[in-house]
């Protein structure tokens, strides 16, 4: 075994720098039997590496190689199987069981022993043994092979050196001078023997020669270690003294650490305070403002909005972890609250104060304005008020009820002050529009009515669907017989509504047109300034807020964002909640005093609408004219209407052989005034398409009015959404009832009536030749359009159904060329 380990230590282990220390020839449990060793090994160089490796003889037997090597620090447990038996078997746990069976105990137990002391010495017991013998692991290898195999004790485990090359020389040459060293080595041994003790007798009588010598030496070495004692007890008291200086730097040193903590603590603790100072500490001055400071004065309202200010800065302190767990943090916030709620009671009842004696003093100067036609101005109040627009801020982030429940009542008391204001208002207007002498206000004012009276007064002033009998042309000229007479005075609103707009003079227009252009200029600066005020003083501006709870499509609540805008447009409404009234109830007075009035009405309330859009789009003001703009043009629609209808209705007197046709100069008029009226206004397209209107009433008055009448109801129905195809359903325009009124106009008929039209348009047009054929080829073009338009909506309200005219556009040509020859 001795031979094989010098050989496995000379080809694998040497040229690796490690030292082979013990070695076991073993072969795996259970199968076929190939042998192979184990061995243990440590490397030259530190740090030391301990190592298990496994060697196996090549195929051929002629050298050793290296198979596989493990870690000893890999090894988890040493399995001996049997402490009391002697047992070949044994386990070595790596990262997996590997079990061997030794060629004989003893080389097992040499080989465990040596793993033992290798885990003693570098692994600090890491590895566990199992099934060993105590005895094995504390006494030492018996001698023999096996002790010089495991290796000695554990110093020889490092004494152990391998024979340099000049060692080896010098033994080769030994054995070259003596002929036995090979093949009698106990000659050799014995031969050597002799040699060493010749010269260990040589030692020993060199030694006695020099006995003097050695005296000398042996008092100096003596010497020496008296010497050594001196110094080893001076080296004993400086060690003594460093370790109690050692003793003491470490315990300066300890302190010096714990001091460092204590001020990087105290640093600590001071930034905190001075954060909890700095941002929870409300001077005396900012708690005695919110106490007790006056809200009516500029330095007291001053002083309770820096104090508010810093309160809020206090509360919304954004706290770091813990401090809300303190004592003083917590007396604080409490401390706060407080304030914040005696302040916000305290600003909500001076405000509550403020608002109901504004409101009184605005209602003892309303007397002031009746006589004239003006608005009270508002600017003191909110110049006022907008001194505590920072305080309603303050108020709104803080106590969100208390600043709603104010908003309230300052909606509340405003509602009743501009109701008064704007009714009266309103009552000068409508007094100023009926007339203005002082017979006329008193009998607007105090003359009494009959029930009957004032309930059909009160429908016609809003709105009411009645028939309007005022008429605004000249067509009654030629059928009433006292035509050229004036007007009387009018003594009540009924009676205005009779007039006849002939009778009205242009200075009475221009006065309605003056008092309604004061109207609208005294409301719109009224509502935007009343809205710029509400916005900075109730702090409303765009930003999104939460508004009520809505049932999603899927069922579930949801919070249905609310901007501020709406909130700014929902306290306008119920402020000013009379005006559309009122102006509705006015306009209604204009138009019933003269239906012309609706064209000044129209102008003048576009105008303010465009002016109001360009301001804000989305304000009450623009929104409330537009409303009320859709009345007027409501109004304007029916004047137009009425004209056209009077046109329909008109009567010429058969004493009358010669003249202009009473409704050509009654769209003259109407031209004259409309063109007056709308220059450069912005509703100038809605006057041409009244011109498109009255001119086709013009030239088809007296043309077949029943076919006439039932086409246009067709277009009715068509206008209120029904489509096209339907009509025919519809019970009163079916196609047996279009039959029967085509019926009721055959070729012949149509052609009588032209020629009976032409002695009419003969008999009152002058001599002139060439007015005769204008008109007569004017109202030939206007027939063929008009029936080209009956023929379309005939193809498209009754498809398929085969209906046509009696007659064609071929035939009417041949009727107007015919008559015009004939005559």
């Amino acid at each position: 075994m001795t031979a094989i380990k010098h050989a496995l230590q000379r080809d694998i282990f040497t040229p690796n720098d490690e030292r082979l220390l013990s070695i076991v020839n073993v072969c795996k449990a259970g199968k076929k039997k190939k042998n192979c060793f184990l061995c243990a090994t440590v490397t030259t160089e530190r740090p030391v590496q301990v190592r298990v490796v496994k060697v196996k003889k090549s195929d051929k037997g002629d050298f050793y190689k290296r198979q596989m090597a493990w870690e000893l620090r890999d090894l988890a447990e040493v399995d001996a199987k049997d402490a009391n038996k002697e047992n070949p078997e044994f386990d070595l746990h790596f990262e997996k069981v590997y079990r061997w069976v030794a060629s004989s105990t003893a080389e097992k137990n040499s080989f465990i022993s040596c793993i033992w002391k290798l885990n003693q010495r570098y692994l600090r017991k890491k590895v566990e043994f199992v099934n060993v013998s105590s005895q094995l692991l504390e006494e030492s290898v018996p001698s023999g092979e096996s002790q010089s195999v495991a290796g000695g004790d554990e110093d020889a485990l490092d004494d152990y050196q391998e024979l340099n090359a000049r060692e080896e020389q010098d033994i080769d040459n030994m054995m070259e001078v003596c002929e036995c060293a090979i093949s009698n080595a106990e000659a050799f041994a014995e031969k050597l023997s002799r040699e060493l003790q010749v010269l260990d007798g040589a030692n020993i009588q060199s030694i006695m020669a020099s006995e003097k010598q050695v005296n000398i030496l042996m008092q100096l070495l003596d010497e020496a270690l008296t010497e050594v004692d001196t110094i080893e007890g001076k080296l004993l008291s400086y060690e003594e003294m460093l370790q109690s200086v050692k003793e003491q730097m470490d315990q300066i040193s300890q302190s010096n650490r714990l001091i460092q903590i204590s001020n990087t603590n105290n640093g600590k603790l001071l930034d905190e305070i001075q954060f909890l100072v700095n941002y929870m500490d409300l001077s005396k001055g900012h708690i005695r403002a919110l106490q007790e400071g006056d809200l009516s004065s500029p330095k007291g309202i001053e002083a309770c909005i820096n104090a508010s200010e810093a309160l809020l800065q206090c509360m919304n302190v954004a706290l770091r972890p813990g401090h809300d767990k303190l004592m003083a943090v917590k007396e604080q916030q409490h401390l706060f609250a407080e304030l914040r709620d005696v302040f916000a009671r305290r600003l909500t009842n001076h405000l509550n104060n403020v608002f109901v004696h504004q409101g009184h003093d605005q209602s003892s100067t309303l007397s002031q304005h009746t006589a004239e036609l003006t608005l009270p101005k508002h600017s003191p109040l909110h110049r006022d008020l907008l001194r505590y627009a920072k305080l309603m801020e303050w108020l709104k982030n803080t106590q969100r009820e208390k600043y709603e429940g104010l908003s309230r009542t300052y909606v509340d008391y405003m509602t009743r002050l501009y109701e008064r204001e704007i009714k009266d208002f309103f009552e000068v207007a409508k007094i100023k529009m009926a007339g203005t002498t002082k017979e006329g206000k008193g009998k607007f004012a105090t003359l009494p009515r009959k029930e009957s009276a004032l309930k059909q007064e009160t429908e016609s002033l809003h709105g009411s669907s009645g028939k309007l009998t005022g008429s605004t042309s000249s067509l009654n000229k030629l059928a009433v017989s006292s035509s050229n007479s004036r007007r009387s005075q009018s003594s009540s609103l009924l009676d205005m509504g009779n007039m006849s707009a002939s009778d009205l003079d242009v200075a009475d227009r221009t006065k309605f047109d003056k008092i309604f252009e004061q109207v609208l200029s005294e409301l719109e600066p009224l509502c935007l300034a009343e809205q710029d005020f509400i916005s900075k003083f109730f702090k409303l501006q765009q930003q999104p807020t939460l508004g009520e709870n809505t049932d999603d499509h899927d069922g579930v609540p949801h919070s249905r964002p609310v901007s501020e805008k709406d909130i700014v447009r929902q306290m306008m409404n119920k402020i000013f909640q009379s005006i559309e009234t009122e102006l509705n109830s006015l306009i209604a007075l204009g138009d019933k005093i003269d239906s012309f009035n609706s064209l000044y009405m129209l102008v003048k309330m576009s105008h303010h609408v465009w002016t109001a859009e360009n301001v804000d789009p989305a304000s009450y003001l623009s929104t409330t004219l537009g409303n009320v703009l859709v009345t007027v043009k409501r109004n304007f629609d029916k004047c137009i209407s009425g004209q056209i209808k009077q046109m329909e209705e008109v009567k010429i007197s058969k004493k009358s052989k010669v003249g202009i046709l009473p409704f050509v100069t009654g769209f003259e008029e109407f031209a004259e005034l409309a063109e007056t009226i709308f220059r450069n206004a912005e509703r100038r397209g809605d006057l041409d398409k009244a011109y498109v209107k009255l001119i086709r009433a013009v030239f088809m008055n007296g043309k077949m009015p029943g076919l006439y009448h039932f086409f246009e109801g067709v277009e009715a129905r068509v206008a209120q959404g029904v489509r096209e195809e339907e009509v025919s359903y519809q019970l009163a325009f079916n196609k047996q009832e279009l039959r029967k009124v085509i019926k009721e106009y055959p070729g012949k008929e149509v052609k009588k009536g032209l020629d009976n039209l032409y002695k009419k348009v003969d008999k009152h047009l002058c001599e002139e030749e060439s007015l005769l054929q204008v008109v007569w080829h004017s109202m030939q073009d206007e027939f063929i359009r008009q029936y080209k338009h009956f023929e379309g909506l005939i193809n498209r309200c009754y498809p398929g159904s085969g209906i046509t005219m009696d007659f064609t556009i071929q035939d009417m040509l041949e009727y107007f060329s015919s008559i015009a020859q004939s005559h």
